[in-house]
């Protein structure tokens, strides 16, 4: 990706999941890369003001945000501090000392709440119908990317839906899974499972595919808009541990636990304009994804 080769990129939250993953892609094709992480607060607007104006980034990655929507519900205010105010502070840092940056404003699926099941996959026309304290922080936070882009400044606003794979934490529906079934394999967890809703469905990619999307996003020549990442497939939840379960030999009892219960809805993303733009589309198959992060739970059991 020639795009990439020589520019100075920025990423918030490069120690996180998906930071993870996209920060070495970056190095690879020649980017250099400024990583970021718990190292900087970036609800803090004079430090990420500073941090700006130190990188002087062709273009930024914004990561760095609260994700866990459970744990939003307990710290509203924490997560908007972070999630609403560093999205602030990135754009209004961009604009006085970066103003020709790229910014990719990593917002999330959730912002368009859920439909019921077998409804239309949600398009970037959508409303946005956030449902927790985390969604509402991410919409206003895309929305205010919205608002500067209006003003000159290049906002790519990205709405990534569920995405998984190694490394992710065991708050994500699939890595919850997978952990309770490699600790059931190694003997440290009873084997009995607990889950939520298994007739609620998802739209899950591979971070591999989600990263794919970010680094042609990157690409200046693409037009700056509102993007969808989505397989547009919606997978219930029930099929998903299905598909972690063949993996094993663990024959678990399910218990379905209060914390985890969700209405039963759907939550799938239209990306034909990410497609139209850029031609991307997910390659790896959910299948091997879910095999790739099973292991890696074993590795860390």
């Amino acid at each position: 990706m020639e795009h990439l080769r020589g520019r100075r990129i920025w990423v918030t939250g490069a120690g996180g999941f998906v930071g993870r993953h996209l920060a070495p892609r970056l190095q690879a094709a020649g980017a250099r890369v400024t990583p970021t992480d718990t190292d900087l607060d970036v609800g803090d607007a004079a430090a990420v003001a500073s941090a700006m104006a130190r990188i002087r980034p062709d273009a930024v990655v914004h990561l760095a945000a609260r994700s866990s929507v459970s744990a939003s519900e307990a710290d509203a205010h924490g997560v908007y501090r972070v999630n609403f105010g560093g999205a602030q502070a990135v754009l209004a840092g961009a604009r006085e000392h970066a103003p020709g940056a790229r910014i990719l404003l990593v917002g999330s699926g959730q912002v368009y709440g859920s439909a019921a099941p077998g409804a239309l996959p949600f398009d970037e026309s959508a409303a946005l119908r956030p449902a927790s304290p985390y969604a509402w922080s991410k919409a206003c936070a895309d929305l205010l990317g919205g608002a500067y882009a209006a003003r000159g400044i290049d906002v790519v606003q990205v709405r990534p839906f569920n995405h998984t794979g190694p490394g992710q934490g065991d708050a994500f529906v699939a890595s919850s899974f997978a952990r309770q079934v490699a600790e059931i394999e190694a003997g440290r967890r009873e084997p009995v499972l607990h889950v939520g809703n298994l007739d609620s469905v998802r739209d899950f990619l591979d971070v591999e595919d989600v990263v794919d999307a970010y680094l042609r996003l990157l690409d200046p020549a693409i037009p700056s808009a509102v993007y969808n990442v989505a397989s547009g497939r919606g997978v219930p939840i029930r099929r998903l541990l299905e598909m972690v379960l063949a993996l094993s030999s663990a024959s678990p009892r399910l218990e379905c636990t209060p914390d985890r219960f969700r209405s039963r809805d759907a939550c799938v993303g239209d990306a034909r304009r990410l497609a139209r733009a850029t031609g991307w589309e997910p390659r790896r198959p959910l299948e091997a994804t879910l095999a790739r992060l099973l292991q890696d739970w074993r590795a860390r059991s």
